[in-house]
């Protein structure tokens, strides 16, 4: 996601005359922050490692630790739309933040309860906004059986809360978990994770910070926080001049504290992800994960249902 390009990133949730409106707006806010408008004291100029250090720390006890000191506070940067329930979804609420101040909205598929509990998939949406054409792309999960759950994430869609970048979203993300695994008629022991795109960098940082899945599959998610905001530095919110802020951001530095089996995918249109998730792999693997990488035909977005199609797969062989 993070090296092709933003109107690449968004292809998903857009279409025809709507979607390249949509984009040119887009390339016109980030060219606004990366510009003028980026406030004082919120450098670009960090120092991008070639190979980030690996960090033997737990990632869920790091976090604990760790505080993310924001520079610039404020909502996320993307363009959205309202939370209006989506076709064959519900609008529900969740509880984030200390101690529980953010009430944030979430979809969840339609489902019937049955005399045995359903798995539950959360799936989280790319991009800095939740809209209905992310929506779209997670029928198949329910067609297959799971129940599913698109959480927003704090300051996205005119909601409560400062974005802040691959950090405290990941509360959110976790927050929204238990909401999904408390859901009458969810198995709790059966709770899953994907994510596409920015989506796919929370999955990797979500499912290193809890046991609360049962496996994750991250599809073209970015380990490597340093080079995202290299890329992206306008979307920078907080101390660049501490390198440990890109690092608690990435999974590369955290990568033996995975605690469910991972399968990471991307596109073979994507190659500027193989070299990091191989390195990623074999990190991991050297700390006893139970990791698979693979890539699918396809770009950031063409390969996005046949990615989903063999997350299922990935999960039932987990649950088997």
């Amino acid at each position: 996601m993070q090296f092709s390009n933003r109107r690449e990133q968004w292809k998903c949730e857009m279409t025809s005359d709507e979607g390249n409106a949509f984009f040119r707006h887009r390339r016109m806010v980030l060219a606004g922050l990366a510009g003028a408008l980026v406030l004082p004291g919120i450098a670009s100029a960090f120092e991008v490692p070639e190979v980030p250090k690996l960090i033997d720390h737990d990632y869920a006890k790091a976090r604990k630790r760790f505080r993310t000191k924001l520079l610039q506070k404020g909502p996320a940067p993307d363009k959205y739309e309202p939370l209006d329930a989506p076709p064959e979804g519900e609008k529900i609420l969740y509880r984030s933040g200390y101690g529980g101040e953010l009430e944030l909205v979430a979809w969840v598929s339609k489902y019937k309860r049955g005399s045995k509990p359903k798995p539950g998939v959360l799936f989280l949406h790319g991009g800095n906004a939740m809209g209905l054409g992310h929506w779209v792309l997670l029928k198949t999960y329910a067609d297959a059986g799971f129940v599913v759950m698109m959480p927003s994430l704090r300051g996205e869609n005119g909601q409560m809360g400062n974005f802040s970048g691959f950090y405290d979203e990941v509360d959110d993300v976790l927050s929204a978990a238990d909401r999904l695994r408390h859901l009458p008629g969810v198995d709790a022991d059966r709770l899953f994770i994907a994510g596409h795109s920015i989506g796919g960098t929370l999955t990797m940082l979500a499912a290193m910070s809890s046991h609360k899945f049962r496996a994750a599959a991250p599809i073209s998610g970015n380990p490597d926080a340093f080079r995202f905001f290299n890329r992206y530095p306008q979307d920078i919110r907080f101390d660049d001049s501490n390198a440990h802020e890109f690092e608690v951001r990435s999974a590369l530095c955290y990568a033996k504290s995975f605690k469910c089996p991972v399968r990471v995918v991307h596109g073979t249109e994507e190659a500027h992800f193989n070299d990091r998730a191989g390195l990623l792999a074999s990190r991991a693997r050297s700390g006893g994960v139970r990791i698979e990488t693979d890539t699918v035909t396809g770009n950031h977005t063409s390969a996005l249902p046949a990615e989903i199609e063999q997350s299922i797969r990935f999960f039932h062989g987990v649950a088997a």
